[in-house]
């Protein structure tokens, strides 16, 4: 038996949601606009984008180089086009998101390395209802550690929606009124991801799945059915085997996206990933959205 909570015909709350997203100009990133539109249609957006003085980009700093004896004029001339160049960057992720039907401002920070974690630091600032990223440097075997996306998702204390690009046309199809299925083993993520999902999706079908570890079934969550999925034994580790268990459920009943929880976290207050999401947004290849423990409190 599917697993449902039944979609909400009341609003969100008063307010539109309000959206933090990562935006640097890559095809990742508008895509990762357009797609938040089509699951979250009304939003206030901020159009963040981090930008490194004096490096600015490479094509840039080449027009600018005059040679070592004019050093000094090149720093300012860097400075000066460097920041003109992130402000044009931001406006065109405010066009995409304005296009694509939410209210928007962009938001230039300057950093000196570390975007990834200072980006974070602008979320906890924010407190935002989502973080919205592109998937660049999230993919498989080519993952990047250390990347602006994978920082966010290991270290935010705010629900984070990390876009998978390139996107079929089935999975794009399914954005438009697909089920959120919810990874639920009867944890505090679990239930925390389940309220956020409440919250943040009051028009969707909400779809409750558990991945049979073998010795116990899912455990029951309050008021609503939980569909219990074979666990595939083929991969060594639990947490794949899991991920790709969901991921092919998610891809079976045309989800529009995957909600998992987030696990464990340090005396610092760092969010550190579970496998399990982890894997999750490695092995998806659709929308996943990983909220912290602590972030139900605000969907209550």
């Amino acid at each position: 038996m599917t697993s449902t909570a039944q979609p909400s015909s009341g609003p969100l709350t008063e307010t539109p949601a309000r959206v933090l997203v990562g935006y640097d100009g890559s095809l990742s990133a508008g895509a990762a606009i357009e797609v938040g539109a089509s699951l979250i249609p009304e939003a206030q957006a901020w159009i963040g984008h981090l930008w490194t003085p004096p490096f600015a980009s490479e094509a840039l700093r080449r027009r600018l180089w005059k040679g070592t004896a004019a050093v000094n004029e090149f720093v300012d001339a860097i400075e000066r086009e460097g920041a003109a160049e992130a402000n044009r960057l931001a406006a065109m992720g405010v066009t995409l998101a304005v296009g694509a039907g939410w209210q928007a401002e962009a938001l230039v920070e300057r950093t000196y390395g570390g975007e990834g974690l200072q980006f974070t630091q602008l979320a906890e600032k924010l407190d935002p209802d989502l973080v919205l990223v592109g998937s660049r440097g999230l993919g498989g075997a080519k993952a990047v550690l250390g990347s602006v996306s994978d920082m966010v998702v290991h270290y935010a204390s705010r629900p984070v929606l990390v876009v998978a690009h390139p996107l079929l046309m089935a999975e794009r199809a399914a954005l438009i009124d697909g089920p959120v299925i919810i990874g639920w083993d009867g944890s505090v993520g679990a239930q925390a991801a389940l309220a956020v999902a409440t919250r943040l999706f009051p028009t969707r079908t909400l779809e409750l799945a558990g991945v049979d570890q073998g010795d116990r079934n899912p455990p029951p969550a309050g008021g609503h059915d939980v569909t219990s999925l074979t666990a595939d034994r083929r991969h060594v580790t639990v947490a794949r085997t899991v991920a790709e268990t969901l991921a092919g459920h998610a891809r079976q009943r045309q989800a529009a996206l995957v909600v998992v929880g987030s696990r464990g976290r340090s005396a610092v207050r760092e969010i550190l990933l579970g496998s399990v999401a982890a894997a999750t947004l490695h092995h998806a290849h659709r929308p996943v959205m990983v909220v912290p423990h602590d972030a139900s409190s605000d969907a209550s």
